[in-house]
């Protein structure tokens, strides 16, 4: 059928909408800026979330852009490949689960750094991690930021500039005024308007084929043949296929702005319980994400989602508006622009309290700073957070950066994951080794990734690639944790070793924890 989208012009129920959501969470925000006064108010929501609420601000937090019109976009434009991303980012839960969220609530106090530095020297192992998260936040970010200019362009009739300014101010006002409360309530109003809106826009995309799936994906195949329902279409090669999935499930259990969400319950109990919460959320929504990629597919058609954007990120809001009209299209683009808002906050948040928790209270004054001071620089470091974000996603303006959401779970699989593993569960592990393990493991992530077809080639314009596999996890990860284990062997710790005892005590029954 032919399909002429509205797309490009601007959108006045999408304006009223995103106004109304920014309205609203800017009185949450007031409210919260009345009750964060202390460090642990300011970065950790003064430990009152409940396990119901923390994990739908888990699920906010994770449900990014990339996630909500990335993955529909793939499913529309490759078809049942689409999913491995879906698959991927929802297998990490479990290891959070059963492996991290217990742990990292008893030991930590804001940051992953917290963790992994309780039984180190302070000092190298906090720079080390921080430069892990930094990098990893920092990759993040700018995918968001671009998308942000990218999606406003489309539908607000805004310039590119203009969108990444209203997208920095916002951000920096959730969190310099706030703070981690403020956040959580961000992160849960978008979770269920995400929710709500992806579960309307697929009841009215199955309206079409009778509530029966088996019609939709039928129709998808007599289009565009039975390929779109079998693998192959994008991941054909095994190792490349491993490596992602690897990057995508471990990089999930070392992204900073999600492990610092474990602080913000009460205890252990509660931030098991906000796991299980979010993978039930995070689970339903790719389902969703998955019928409404193949719903784009069959109803707007994969030549009108490439003409208008070629990487398919479109695809969700081309539905809506074939389905739904206009008033439709903007309510789900209203909501694609909060997820990015709620992300860059969550993130935002995540780099001032490395910022500022990690590097100026623990390493530059050593522990020895008041809490005032405290969140002074912490919101100091917010705002320079907020600079830096508007400043990278200007220059990077018309570029490809899909690349750097791989980038940003690679960093973080490679470089924070196996170091926070082998902290909690190895009693040998050395400072040294756990300074080597996220050095290591962050390197060789970049260097693979730039010298992988995606940099190599896509971006720079090469012939050949010198690494010939898009994602390195599959050589980082193992790699990290060859080398810190390693290190650790030769560089023996008595002090380490001695205090591991009451690590696993506080760690597993909660002696001692915050």
């Amino acid at each position: 059928m032919e399909f002429k989208t509205t797309l490009g012009q601007p959108n006045g129920i999408s304006i009223a909408f995103f106004f109304l959501f920014v309205a609203i969470t800017m009185a949450v925000t007031y409210w919260a800026a009345k009750r964060t006064t202390s460090a642990t108010e300011f970065y950790a929501a003064g430990r009152n979330i409940t396990g119901f609420q923390n994990g739908l601000a888990l699920a906010g937090d994770y449900m990014s852009a990339a996630s909500f019109l990335g993955i529909a976009g793939l499913v529309a434009l490759t078809g049942y490949d689409g999913l491995i991303y879906s698959v991927g980012w929802i297998v990490g839960w479990p290891i959070m689960l059963f492996f991290i969220a217990e742990p990292l609530r008893n030991l930590g106090k804001y940051t992953f750094s917290d963790v992994v530095a309780y039984r180190f020297s302070e000092r190298p192992i906090r720079i080390a991690s921080s430069i892990g998260s930094l990098i990893t936040i920092i990759f993040y970010l700018v995918a968001q930021m671009v998308g942000s200019g990218s999606l406003i362009r489309l539908i607000f009739g805004l310039s590119y500039e203009t969108a990444l300014v209203i997208v920095g101010a916002v951000m920096m006002a959730y969190v310099l005024f706030g703070g981690m409360l403020a956040t959580t309530w961000v992160q849960i109003i978008k979770a269920v308007l995400l929710l709500g809106g992806a579960t309307v826009l697929v009841v009215m995309t199955l309206i079409s084929f009778d509530f029966n799936p088996i019609n939709l994906f039928g129709t998808a195949a007599e289009q565009y043949g039975g390929k779109v329902l079998v693998p192959g279409g994008l991941v054909s090669k095994p190792l490349d296929t491993i490596s992602l999935g690897m990057a995508l499930m471990f990089g999930t259990a070392g992204l900073p702005h999600i492990l610092m969400r474990f602080y913000t319950v009460p205890d252990a109990k509660a931030a098991r319980k906000s796991v299980f919460y979010a993978t039930a959320w995070i689970g339903y929504f790719y389902i969703l994400t998955f019928i409404i990629g193949f719903g784009a597919m069959a109803v707007v058609g994969q030549d009108v989602i490439r003409h208008i954007d070629s990487g398919g990120n479109m695809a969700a809001l081309l539905l809506a508006e074939a389905i739904g009209g206009t008033f439709f299209l903007g309510f789900i683009a209203a909501v694609a622009f909060a997820t990015i808002l709620a992300v860059v906050a969550g993130l935002t948040l995540a780099g001032a309290s490395t910022l500022a928790h990690d590097l100026y209270v623990n390493v530059l004054k050593e522990g020895q700073s008041s809490e005032n001071e405290a969140v002074k620089v912490a919101r100091a470091s917010a705002i320079a957070m907020g600079f830096l974000a508007i400043l990278l996603g200007l220059a990077f303006k018309g570029q490809n950066v899909a690349f750097m959401v791989g980038l940003a779970f690679a960093v973080a699989a490679s470089a924070n994951f196996p170091a926070l593993v082998l902290s909690i569960m190895w009693k040998d592990f050395s400072t040294k080794g756990a300074v080597a393990s996220i050095i290591c493991g962050a390197v060789v992530a970049i260097i693979l990734i730039c010298f992988s077809p995606t940099v190599w080639v896509s971006l720079l314009k090469n012939q050949e690639a010198l690494f010939p596999m898009t994602n390195p996890a599959i050589i980082s990860i193992p790699l990290s944790f060859l080398i810190g284990i390693i290190v650790s062997l030769f560089t023996k710790e008595a002090k380490a070793q001695e205090l591991y005892d009451k690590e696993s005590m506080r760690a597993y029954l909660g002696v001692g924890a915050e």
